[in-house]
């Protein structure tokens, strides 16, 4: 390993912004408004800052710590705290190498979106013509326009991960520029990422803001609002709503995959990373509170649309079967008019009963609609956008948004590889623009299999199986290691040797105690929740529907692993070390 003429963040400010930009991402505008809504609106921020503080922050700044002390990416710090660690460095790698293979996708499809809004229509608009050009195609019109965008122009999915057909020319070519940008991004290391993170921790805040004037002025954005601020607060007794507040801060603040450990190996001996540590946090829960605001701000004009068009459709039924004169029922005295209906002649509306119950409106069934990830993203707010004035501008405003929040991560995700690669003195004699390149192309080609019409359902199987087990299992042993293998007492003196100062009370009662046990609770939940899910499922799209399907042998095989190989590292770098250890005594020995 080489420590020796390291580059340095240009200023403190450079550092913290590269923490922003990775920590925000794509999670805080998808996942966290929908945890959100699946646990009773505001009520869900009590469990979460709770965990922020007794999980998320106290493991935010030991990562910063051992970075900023060892000057060395993951697997050379965790090599220099114990011979035996440096499969955790290892695991971190090969964990964030499976990130970015799926994570630049997504940036894939922000740039198909955005070179599609720039049309008169949007293309999710409205539904195409069919071949004989007699109306609509089929497909579209059982779904929804913007289902039928994503699924069939975007992904042209096949109706099981067991049909594979070509790759998707276009989304290729989208992802071919996503790691191009990327490349240019890192091309110089920490010099041209600390010039590119000025934008891309700033720019989102920017359209965030805007969306947010937009948002609260729409049609019904206020029933989205008051969803989310009034608690339902039973949820607090829900441990589901506890294990989800836990599981985001850790995602969320991208604790792990040696992104941290590797920016903070740039920093200057003495620079404070603990109040970096904390402003980085706040600003990330800040952020996802934030776009929450936004979400159900646009969640509230959708779903009163929806509600309204349910009001119409009902009011037209009510009209033609009793021959009522048309302004006999307005919008707002149609559920009334319902029950008015059924009283005085119960005969005649028995005949439209089913229509009326299959199409019952109700607001807040659909304010409870949780939806997350891609289909948040790419359907939801699709929708959304359609809806509104000028829904052009909207429209490439968010999807340049996301854009931008998806490159900001990946800057973290790619010098997570780099970074502990470089450490080694033979990867070191290759140019930072050669190194940072064959990591690209390396991550482009094999990435170009979720561009294969089957490739959105092993693009899940990625999304829900390559980190959520290892990165829990890593940190889990980063914590137990620097507590009780490098020990607390040591690991305060190398504070106080960085800070001027040795943490307080809270720091240390949190890495030795609280946050352990937080982490073996999480572990044992995911390994139950595994064992009693049964053969694992995905949600196939059959040109009509979603269904769900169970994984094929193959799937469930190439799930196992996923799961296996980040996590082996560990205990097979230790035995490696163990067994060279003995051979060096024995040669030792017999010299």
């Amino acid at each position: 390993m080489e420590k020796d003429g390291r580059p340095n963040w240009d200023s403190p400010m450079q550092f913290v912004l590269a923490c922003v930009s990775y920590a925000v991402g794509l999670g805080n505008v998808w996942r966290f408004p929908y945890l959100c809504q699946l646990h009773g609106g505001g009520g869900f921020l009590i469990p979460y800052l709770i965990m922020l503080l007794l999980e998320g922050l106290p493991l935010f700044y030991m990562e910063l710590a051992i970075g900023q002390k060892m000057r060395l990416g993951s697997i050379g710090a965790w090599t220099s705290i114990s011979p035996y660690l440096g499969g955790l460095g290892l695991a971190s790698v090969v964990t964030s190498v499976y990130l970015c293979l799926y994570y630049n996708v997504i940036n894939a499809w922000s740039f198909w979106y955005l070179f599609h809004s720039f049309q008169s229509v949007l293309p999710w608009a409205v539904c195409p013509i069919n071949s004989n050009r007699t109306g609509p195609t089929e497909e579209c019109e059982v779904a929804t326009p913007t289902q039928y965008f994503f699924y069939r122009e975007t992904l042209n999915i096949s109706s099981s991960i067991e049909e594979n057909g070509g790759i998707h020319t276009g989304q290729a070519l989208c992802l071919v520029l996503a790691w191009a940008i990327t490349y240019l991004f890192i091309v110089r290391g920490v010099k041209s990422t600390g010039k590119v993170v000025y934008f891309t921790a700033t720019f989102p805040y920017l359209v965030l803001f805007i969306y947010l004037i937009r948002g609260v002025t729409l049609h019904g954005a206020i029933n989205g609002l008051k969803y989310m601020f009034t608690p339902k607060m039973a949820e607090l007794a829900n441990p589901r709503a506890w294990i989800n507040a836990a599981t985001q801060i850790f995602f969320s603040l991208g604790l792990g995959f040696g992104s941290l450990i590797a920016f903070a190996s740039y920093n200057q001996h003495n620079n404070n990373f603990q109040n970096q540590a904390i402003v980085v946090s706040l600003i990330n829960s800040g952020t996802s509170i934030f776009a929450s605001i936004v979400t159900f701000a646009i969640y509230g004009f959708k779903a009163t649309l929806n509600y309204e068009n349910c009001l119409d459709r009902m009011r037209l039924l009510l009209l033609n079967t009793f021959d009522l004169a048309e302004d006999a029922i307005s919008m707002d005295s149609v559920l009334e008019w319902t029950e008015k209906l059924n009283t005085t002649y119960p005969e005649q509306f028995a005949q439209i009963a089913d229509k009326v119950r299959e199409g019952e409106c109700n607001l807040e069934k659909e304010l409870d609609t949780a939806v997350e990830g891609t289909g948040l993203a790419f359907i939801v707010y699709s929708e959304a956008i359609k809806n509104m004035p000028l829904p052009q501008l909207w429209s490439v405003l968010y999807f340049f948004m996301l854009l931008l929040l998806g490159m900001g991560s990946m800057l973290g995700n790619v010098t997570a590889i780099i970074t502990p690669l470089r450490d080694f003195k033979i990867m070191s004699r290759m140019s930072n623009e050669l190194f940072s390149g064959l990591v690209c192309v390396f991550c482009l080609l094999l990435g170009l299999g979720f561009t294969t019409t089957s490739g959105n359902y092993w693009f899940t199987i990625f999304n829900d199986y390559a980190a959520t087990f290892s990165l829990l299992f890593i940190v889990l042993i980063e914590v137990i290691a620097v507590s009780y293998i490098y020990g607390i007492k040591r690991f305060e003196k190398d504070i106080e040797d960085m800070l001027g100062h040795r943490p307080n009370w809270y720091w240390k009662i949190m890495w030795a105690v609280t946050s352990p046990l937080l982490l073996i609770g999480l572990f044992i939940f995911y390994i139950i929740n595994y064992i009693q899910g049964g053969t694992p499922t995905y949600q196939a799209w059959n040109k009509e529907l979603v269904t769900v399907t169970e994984y094929p042998v193959f799937g469930q095989v190439f799930i196992v692993l996923l799961l296996v190989s980040s996590v082996s590292c560990v205990p097979l770098t230790a035995l490696y070390a163990f067994c060279r250890k003995r051979k060096d005594r024995a040669y030792e020995k017999q010299v």
